[in-house]
């Protein structure tokens, strides 16, 4: 299946990357090399993560620390990578009470 990065989820791969080379570039270039490895992964085998919180997502943990957001669409033939999260951060995220 060809994997697709919705902007979201490459905006959260940016941010995960900038975030861990202000400390050491070479961890955060072993990280992001981690997420492609995983995204490829996905393209062959599209189960490998589980069921998502979010109804119709699926979520694969690459790292103790992160967890990747994606959608199947098997009418495509395409893998919907939504988003890149902290293990320890909200999610779904919580819905804004004013809505």
């Amino acid at each position: 299946m060809r994997v697709v990065w919705t902007p979201e989820a490459r905006t959260d791969r940016f941010e995960i990357w900038a975030w861990i080379a202000r400390e050491d570039p070479f961890a955060a270039a072993r990280m992001d090399e981690r997420f492609g490895t995983a995204v490829h992964r996905l393209g062959d085998h599209p189960q490998l993560g589980q069921d998502g919180l979010v109804p119709g997502t699926r979520e694969f943990i690459v790292h103790e620390s992160y967890r990747l957001i994606y959608e199947v669409d098997s009418k495509s033939d395409r893998i919907w990578i939504l988003g890149l999260v902290h293990t320890h951060r909200q999610w779904p995220p919580l819905q804004d009470e004013r809505e």
